[in-house]
């Protein structure tokens, strides 16, 4: 991982531990490869169950992303965006006891996901859940998910904003 990334890495322990009471960190890969080890170095900087908001265009590094903190959270399964069963629940060993990745691209309303049971993952306070296309569902999201901005920039570049 580029140094400016393990850097910010480091930085970012108080939001991950959703105190967000600092600023939020710029972050730039350089590669498919290095967004992913992001994702993977932030799994050690998160402290307790949390909401993880990613946005961001096509191709921004967001499922990358995921794939990484599923790697970091232990998870051997291949992690593929759940585009079309829009939920995936993975079992976790110890005090988060799961992994849910969610991606909202194909939803039309935010009632979707609660008809599909976010509600009760998010109460139960047992996962680490993250959502691709959050924006999608923001009204129905707990006030401290953790809004993860991809952006693209120069050929494999991503910005990704914490």
């Amino acid at each position: 991982m580029c140094r400016q990334a393990h850097q910010a890495v480091c930085q970012c322990l108080e939001i991950w531990g959703i105190k967000l009471q600092m600023r939020k960190k710029k972050i730039i890969t350089k590669s498919e490869k290095e967004t992913f080890k992001l994702g993977e170095k932030m799994v050690q900087e998160i402290k307790k169950p949390v909401v993880l908001g990613l946005v961001g265009d096509l191709g921004a590094g967001k499922t990358q992303f995921v794939k990484g903190l599923a790697k970091g959270l232990g998870i051997k399964n291949s992690i593929t965006s759940p585009t079309f069963v829009v939920l995936r629940k993975y079992e976790l060993k110890g005090k988060t006891e799961n992994f849910v990745h969610i991606d909202c691209y194909r939803l039309t309303n935010p009632e979707e996901l609660l008809d599909l049971g976010l509600d009760e993952c998010i109460k139960e306070g047992k996962s680490i859940i993250a959502i691709e296309w959050a924006d999608k569902v923001k009204d129905i999201l707990p006030k401290d998910t953790v809004w993860i901005d991809f952006k693209q920039g120069e050929g494999n570049e991503r910005i990704i904003n914490i």
